[in-house]
């Protein structure tokens, strides 16, 4: 999916290839690297527009994103 994405934005460059992987699996996240090589004056539009495509192709694909949670239980006896 995240592949798709950086193939279809003609400001990447397909040389060197992209680099995508899992750096870590936190506890309310699994965290991933892109890595990709263009032109310096595209990088903050690339960086952008790729984070909202991600998260719009999650979406789309169901893959929810994980975010901290906390129950609070109230005690009314005395």
């Amino acid at each position: 999916m995240i592949e798709g994405l950086i193939k279809a934005d003609g400001r990447i460059f397909k040389d060197p290839a992209p680099f995508i992987a899992v750096s870590e699996l936190a506890d309310s996240s699994v965290n991933f690297v892109v890595r990709v090589w263009a032109n310096s004056g595209d990088y903050w539009g690339i960086f952008f527009d790729l984070t909202e495509k991600v998260k719009k192709s999650f979406d789309k694909e169901g893959i929810s994103i994980p975010f901290p949670q906390t129950d609070v239980h109230v005690d009314n006896e005395k």
